[in-house]
């Protein structure tokens, strides 16, 4: 953590340290998922969409992240990266404050999301939430068990998207498995290649992950695997959905300069990864492009 990112720290309000928590810049990327997967699905706007998206919006992304900033403290103090918008630093004065907001945010939207939904959404909903909570919770610590630590991750923003399909009421035909497999493929990928930059903050704070085991190297060539996995899987998508496999060649592009990354200087992934995120908001336009003419057609057809 950098003297700038403290003193900011220091001069932000308790509210704003917490709420800061959760990702701001990341919020879209599990509202998303839910929001387009539920219409798609074919659901309309009502007020289950209205519930899960603003639950995946804010109260979601606090759970995921702020239960991590408490429990990954000492790894974070150690990390270079943390303080700004990839990830703050709680004080240890706001731990027990950042845990009852999680409570507090989270619960109100998962009951009426069980009222709301069927057997099946809420089976969804309870995966959903247990992967959010055994990630970084004291006893479970999935982000301490490599492999284990990249499926989990890419759990939490591929659970929203089942989430939506099952409330509203939709089927798991096999262009829906082939597209959620992809996306899914591509989380774990994400994952694994943000590890690396962190390899060596978690190892002096003690923290195990996909990246402390395989290394800088073979953890980049793992990412890369499993976005080459990503596009495969996508291109048995119909046309013009098949085109969303172009989407994973950005990201390949991105992690193959680290490929031959020494392990003392994995700090050096951190420049792909601020493309990387980046890179999700142009994938997202893209995206959402592509489901219009997917869905609709083109201008004048």
């Amino acid at each position: 953590m950098s003297a700038a990112a403290q003193q900011r720290s220091a001069q932000s309000s308790p509210f704003a340290h917490v709420l800061a928590s959760s990702r701001p810049l990341s919020w879209v990327n599990t509202a998303y998922p839910f929001a387009v997967a539920y219409l798609l699905a074919g659901g309309r706007v009502d007020l289950s969409w209205v519930v899960g998206t603003l639950w995946c919006l804010v109260p979601y992304n606090l759970l995921m992240y702020g239960v991590n900033d408490v429990f990954d403290y000492e790894s974070d103090i150690r990390n270079p990266r943390k303080g700004g918008v990839e990830g703050v630093v709680l004080d240890r004065g706001l731990h027990r404050a950042t845990l009852w907001s999680v409570v507090v945010s989270n619960l109100p939207f998962v009951v009426v999301l069980v009222i709301l939904g069927d057997l099946r959404s809420t089976l969804v909903l309870a995966v959903s939430v247990f992967a959010l909570v055994a990630y970084s919770a004291p006893g479970l610590r999935f982000k301490e068990r490599p492999f284990l630590d990249s499926l989990t991750s890419s759990t939490h923003f591929v659970s929203p998207a089942v989430l939506g399909i099952a409330l509203s009421g939709g089927t798991f035909d096999p262009v829906t498995l082939a597209a959620l497999t992809g996306f899914f493929a591509w989380g774990v990928g994400s994952h694994a290649f943000g590890a690396v930059q962190d390899i060596e903050a978690d190892r002096a704070g003690g923290i195990a992950s996909i990246g402390t085991v395989l290394g800088a190297r073979r953890t980049t060539g793992f990412a890369l695997l499993a976005y080459l996995v990503s596009g495969l899987l996508l291109l048995a998508l119909p046309w013009p959905s098949t085109l969303a496999a172009a989407f994973v060649l950005p990201y390949l592009a991105n992690v193959v300069p680290y490929l031959r990354l020494e392990e003392a200087e994995c700090e050096r992934a951190h420049t792909g990864w601020r493309r990387f995120l980046w890179l999700n908001y142009l994938t997202g336009f893209l995206l959402s492009q592509l489901i219009i003419v997917a869905t609709i057609g083109l201008p004048g057809q």
